[in-house]
């Protein structure tokens, strides 16, 4: 059984120099800006067509190889496991980004074509000057700690099994339609994540195919359902989304690209969470119940509540750890942490 769940906010009238980021940052919640990028030459070149839209591509590819995912046809173009979980369901590859854009354009009429996806291409790295003539004017404070990291995706008819981004998210639908699933972070359990390793991209994704969820087998699935939106995008349109947000990205025409810029609002010396998580199941997770709920409350105190509560009430010079977090202590704390972990 598929499932129709409602749209995601949808606003007009947004210049690519003007978005409300205050606005933005303060709903925390998916919206889609509508033609914003509408203007951008790379929107106009996917207008013309495919070929158009890969040779304009073209005039910025530098010669160096990208990494693409190749499916066979029987896949149904999402990346995802083979039927025992135990590998992936298609190949990596490197190859050119001009040599990937004409194995696209040569089968583009092809229903038996494989599925070929090149995600998460560093635009600067491999399309220098690209963004000088289709990029957002990123001006807020969010912007400042962390420079947001602006990258490609590039394929014919694929999906990206919903999982979630450590990052904040402006999605550009450029060339093609795009249609995203959002779920909420609360949806963790109702969407059945996989293996932590390997995953198709780096992300855990979800077990349950979005498009005909068994739901037998994925029962609380049903309520991932109820909390669900979907973003349609035509190219020029931008969604935001939240960090931590699930989402199936699916491109729904035989050439797509999206450009997207991803950031977090703290400077780049703090460390990702996926390391704690990681080290939180080798030392917390099979622990009796009782001292998980102990380590529970020291966590809301010294990690999830107030920050500066546990320092308060300590002299300035004494609160190491539990003072402000710059660099330097950072890197002391990294060094702490290093040293218990090889003892």
């Amino acid at each position: 059984m598929s499932f129709a769940a409602p749209p995601v906010r949808r606003v007009s009238g947004i210049r690519a120099d003007a978005i409300p980021f205050d606005e933005l940052f303060a709903a925390q919640a998916p919206v889609v800006m509508e033609g914003v990028a509408r203007d951008w030459p790379l929107v106009e070149a996917g207008q013309q067509g495919p070929q158009a839209a890969a040779a304009y591509l073209k005039r910025f590819a530098v010669d160096r190889p990208v990494t693409a995912f190749v499916g066979p046809p029987e896949i149904g173009g999402r990346f995802h496991y083979d039927a025992e979980v135990r590998s992936l369901n298609f190949t990596a590859e490197r190859i050119p980004l001009g040599a990937f854009l004409d194995r696209i354009l040569s089968r583009l009429d092809d229903d038996a074509a494989p599925a070929l996806y090149a995600g998460s291409t560093d635009l600067d790295t491999f399309l220098p000057g690209l963004r000088q003539e289709n990029d957002l004017l990123l001006d807020h404070p969010d912007f400042a700690q962390q420079t947001p990291l602006a990258s490609i995706w590039i394929g014919n008819r694929t999906i990206a099994a919903a999982h979630h981004d450590m990052s904040n998210n402006l999605a550009c639908c450029m060339v093609g339609r795009r249609r995203f699933t959002l779920f909420p972070p609360d949806q963790v359990a109702n969407l059945y994540p996989g293996p932590l390793d390997p995953t198709p991209a780096g992300q855990v994704v979800t077990m349950v195919d979005c498009r005909n969820p068994d739901l037998d087998r994925f029962p609380r699935f049903r309520e991932a359902m109820a909390n669900a939106q979907v973003a349609e995008l035509e190219p020029g349109d931008v969604l935001f989304y939240p960090a931590l947000w699930w989402h199936e990205v699916e491109a729904l025409d035989r050439f797509n690209a999206m450009i997207n810029y991803w950031w977090n609002p703290v400077p780049a010396y703090i460390d990702t969470p996926h390391t704690t998580l990681l080290h939180a199941l080798l030392s917390l997770r099979d622990r009796p119940g009782s001292e998980k709920q102990a380590w529970r409350a020291l966590f809301d105190y010294y990690v999830f509540g107030d920050a500066g509560l546990p320092g308060d009430h300590l002299p300035e010079a004494a609160r190491g750890s539990l003072g402000r977090l710059d660099e330097m202590q950072a890197r002391r704390l990294r060094a702490q942490v290093l040293n218990r972990m090889n003892r």
